[in-house]
């Protein structure tokens, strides 16, 4: 995730580098605006409720705009989130230990999961799956695969050291990485301080151990 930049910022798109001159100015302001008036939509009606005319109003533009774009909401939601969970697949530098790239992983998910923003984007996100197993198969691509890609990354380097077993299933130990702490994050289940990150790496090593 880029320093000094809000996780917030960055799903909605805004723009942060110098936009070039001339008609591509028109074009990406327009991208951006449609980017930040559709996550401020999705996360204030949910996904169900959201309406491509919804978002060309709040965005400032005629839905034309948007079709131009994308075919369809359904199409306009994934490539917008798929676009903004690639900018922030947790990026673990090698701390040179296990416990210290699992630290890191977890610090980046509190970063951006434990938005409340972000967080009621999730929740909608996940209670669609159950509505459409199509737009779910979508998401879980969409979503899920970038950040569990770069949860391998950290075990990779666990097994390249000895940390961890060579044959140690993979599967079971990125759910074992992500999933404890999105749940207690998505659900609001308790404070997530430093000692509860401690006690979860600890646990998170150990249990990876005999994955």
């Amino acid at each position: 995730m880029e320093r000094n930049r809000s996780v917030v910022d960055i799903l909605r798109g805004m723009p942060h580098k110098r936009e070039p001159a001339g008609a591509a100015v028109l074009q990406e302001s327009v991208t951006s605006a449609i980017t930040t008036a559709m996550f401020d939509e999705l996360a204030e009606t949910g996904y169900a409720r959201m309406s491509v005319d919804a978002v060309a109003r709040r965005a400032g533009v005629g839905k034309a705009a948007i079709y131009r774009r994308w075919p369809s909401k359904q199409a306009m939601l994934l490539d917008l989130l798929e676009a903004a969970v690639r900018r922030n697949v947790p990026d673990v530098p090698d701390s040179g230990s296990l416990a210290g790239d699992v630290r890191g992983f977890l610090d980046v998910i509190v970063a951006q999961a434990g938005d409340p923003w972000v967080r009621r984007i999730a929740l909608d996100m996940m209670a669609e799956t159950t509505r459409s197993p199509e737009l779910g198969t979508a998401l879980r691509e969409a979503v899920a695969g970038p950040r569990r890609a770069a949860a391998a990354a950290v075990l990779r380097r666990g097994v390249e050291r000895g940390e961890l077993p060579a044959d140690i299933d993979h599967e079971l130990g990125l759910d074992l990485l992500i999933s404890p702490l999105l749940v207690r994050l998505l659900l609001d289940e308790g404070p997530v301080d430093d000692a509860y990150l401690s006690r979860l790496t600890t646990v998170i090593v150990a249990g990876l151990g005999s994955a």
